[in-house]
């Protein structure tokens, strides 16, 4: 399985400590283990699922889709402005 990251993915993710980056690595371990474990999303944002999970008290929120048999990391942040941003990064994209 291939993994890609989006560019806004990237960025995120440059800021997150060791131990926040070591979180995320389990997390996405377990998307790679079952593609289905996050939330699909209906309307605009369809084929896109969010997987939710928690670093010390921020929930975070992490959005990807399975296109064929690879795995895209679209979107990581906590609650706050993320479905609008996720839309306006897919439209743009």
């Amino acid at each position: 399985m291939k993994i890609y990251q989006s560019r806004i993915f990237e960025n995120k993710i440059k800021k997150f400590s060791k131990q926040e980056k070591g979180i995320l690595d389990e997390e996405i371990k377990k998307i790679i283990g079952n593609p289905f474990v996050g939330e699909e999303k209906k309307g605009d944002l369809r084929g896109v699922y969010i997987h939710k999970f928690k670093v010390k008290t921020i929930q975070y929120l992490l959005s990807y889709r399975m296109i064929d048999d690879e795995l895209e990391l679209i979107m990581i942040g906590p609650h706050e402005n993320y479905y609008r941003n996720l839309k306006s990064y897919l439209k743009r994209k």
